[in-house]
């Protein structure tokens, strides 16, 4: 964008493109070992504890003996694209030129491959840094059908994988996501209904609508990732891309599909009882 060998002036570049000139010097810090820690940690939780917000995260990361106080955990959790799956007040602003698309899947049967697919974004920690991982997911049989490894969370990510599905699998039904700014967004929304498929969106903080893909990330974070330390981005591809082939689209994995649907379940039933048992005892500390 700035071109230092042109005759223009830095400074007149930057006001013809009307941006800052401070922005065209900025350098970005490298995300700190104290900050990829916590971050971890984080993640971690998160997996166990899904509808943990920031208070408590916090509480919870404090008992394991990371000093951090709840602002710090909330700037983490946006910068992992994480949030609490449960419900929240409409405090959020959400961009007015996104459309945000129903919810589908509500009481649907869903008894066949290429019916529903769902795409989602998780978080990949490595030895220095982080990336995420965006996914195709065939919610029928639990498939991966493609994936990206990405430093950024950004619709091209998203659209590449999906573009990538089609090509190998051909079309769905119905796209499921949540409402993450990369789903949203038009080149995204287009990607998906410029092919005659319809796209589906989970409620805010209605975290079972998507169940079954936090069950995939949980099994490839606890079976894989957290067994590695990746030192590269190239890594982190070159690995996760081995065991998705290995475990997710071979077909090894296919023995584990019924086992795994009934552990989704019980996940999805343990999580709720620890989210009523919680509303339970706020209730009640308020009411002291």
């Amino acid at each position: 964008m700035i071109d230092r060998s042109h005759p223009l002036s830095v400074k007149r570049q930057a006001e013809l493109l009307n941006i800052s000139r401070g922005a065209v010097y900025y350098l970005p810090k490298p995300t700190s070992q104290r900050d990829l820690v916590l971050m971890d940690a984080i993640d971690r939780l998160h997996l166990d504890f899904p509808f943990m917000g920031s208070r408590q995260l916090r509480s919870a990361l404090r008992r394991q003996g990371h000093d951090a106080g709840r602002l710090r955990i909330r700037t983490l959790m946006r910068k992992m694209g994480i949030s609490a799956l449960a419900p929240q007040p409409g405090t959020s602003c959400r961009n007015p030129q996104h459309k945000v698309f129903p919810y589908l899947l509500r009481k649907l049967a869903i008894k066949r491959s290429n019916q529903v697919w769902a795409l989602d974004t998780t978080y990949i920690r490595m030895a220095r840094g982080f990336v995420y991982l965006t996914a195709v997911v065939d919610v029928n049989s639990r498939r991966i059908l493609a994936h990206r490894v990405a430093i950024t969370l950004e619709a091209v990510h998203a659209v590449e994988a999906l573009q990538e599905a089609y090509a190998r699998f051909g079309r769905p039904d119905i796209v499921n996501t949540d409402q993450g700014s990369q789903f949203t967004a038009q080149e995204f929304v287009d990607a998906v209904m410029g092919h005659g498929v319809q796209l589906s969106m989970d409620g805010r903080g209605a975290w079972r609508d998507n169940v079954f893909v936090e069950r995939v990330w949980r099994s490839i974070k606890y079976e894989r990732v957290y067994l590695r330390a990746y030192d590269s981005v190239s890594a982190a591809r070159t690995d996760i891309a081995q065991y998705i082939r290995g475990f997710f689209f071979a077909g090894s994995r296919s023995l584990l599909v019924t086992h795994w649907s009934v552990e989704s379940e019980s996940a999805m039933q343990l999580t709720t009882n620890a989210f009523a048992s919680y509303k339970k005892d706020t209730a009640m500390r308020r009411s002291e």
